[in-house]
């Protein structure tokens, strides 16, 4: 019966790694050879029960054993796609047996470790692990995930990062320098003129802008200001408009905007200037992480003749519209 259980659950880990391996590699996985690879795995473990076989448990039968395994799942389409399966397959195997050593020694008491060590008489010393075939399933699946959710967001990352471009905004002999993010979602005009806005955080001009309009900014009041805006100087004010959109289940805003100079934006070694553009201000962060600090309208790069495809910006808020 143990050995029953041996087989079920390395089936169960060799198909997961196998699965798991697919997914870092983009290939879409067929049950059937995933079945067939993940089953000649447990085979291979089931036959350690058998002492006239442990000649194959050396490492070069080990190693052989991996390259037919991911054959198997995954064919022969060419020495380099197979030799990058087969690099994603190890990385998978000790990223989760990372996580399950990992796992065990966080819930283990100093009593339980200290007792599991034992001491040669060369002077050398060893550790026991004491893992039940529930743990170790239970930690197996737990480490993929993990390392499922942060591989994941990593490719999220870097495909957000691939949109980001660098954004330098002139105003008099003010220079802002931040990152922006390319976004096609984005297509916020200033319905008068019909210049296009591009938004930025607030923050980025917090010492050029009165305090009290930075509040009121923050608290998307805007339309205060001009109440009371002869009361506080800013030494651009000429520059300011107040541009109307449409929240989410909301009635008209107004964002407060500014009239730049030029707007410099710069993207793997193509280089993009705008006069006729305007800076709207958020009054919040664009994104958690700060990946970007500007949302870029998408007729700012329109002498560019790279297809954008849109990046949903992770920040659970509508873009104005």
């Amino acid at each position: 019966m143990y050995v029953d259980l041996v087989f079920l659950l390395n089936l169960f880990i060799d198909a997961a790694v196998l699965l798991m391996t697919a997914w870092v590699r983009g290939i879409r996985p067929r049950w059937i050879r995933i079945g067939c690879a993940a089953g000649i795995g447990a085979c291979y473990v089931v036959m350690m029960f058998v002492p006239q076989l442990s000649f194959l448990f050396a490492f070069g039968i080990k190693f052989a054993l991996s390259l037919l395994m991911v054959w198997a799942a995954f064919g022969f389409v060419g020495l380099q796609h197979f030799l990058r399966n087969i690099a994603a397959f190890y990385g998978v195997n000790f990223a989760a047996a990372g996580g399950v050593f990992g796992l065990y020694f966080l819930l283990q008491s100093s009593t339980s470790f200290w007792n599991g060590i034992w001491f040669m008489r060369t002077g050398g010393q060893g550790t026991a692990f004491n893992l039940s075939l529930l743990f170790l399933g239970i930690a197996f699946a737990a480490a993929l995930l993990i390392y499922r959710l942060v591989l994941s967001g990593r490719k999220q990352r870097e495909q957000l990062l691939s949109h980001v471009a660098e954004v330098i905004v002139q105003i008099g002999e003010r220079e802002q320098r931040c990152k922006g993010l390319i976004d096609t979602g984005n297509h916020l005009y200033d319905p008068l003129t019909r210049t296009p806005v591009m938004i930025m955080e607030a923050a980025l001009w917090a010492g050029d802008l009165p305090p009290s309009w930075m509040e009121k900014i923050k608290e998307a009041q805007v339309d205060r200001l001009l109440a009371g805006i002869g009361e506080e100087t800013c030494v651009w004010q000429d520059r300011l408009r107040l541009v109307p959109y449409r929240g989410v289940n909301r009635g008209t805003q107004f964002m407060l905007a500014l009239k730049p100079d030029r707007v410099r934006i710069e993207q793997e070694g193509r280089v993009f200037e705008s006069h006729k553009v305007l800076i709207g201000l958020d009054g919040g962060k664009l994104v958690s992480d700060g990946a970007y600090q500007a949302i870029i309208h998408p007729s700012l790069i329109q002498n560019s003749n790279e297809t954008l495809t849109q990046v949903g910006l992770q920040t659970g808020r509508e873009l104005p519209k």
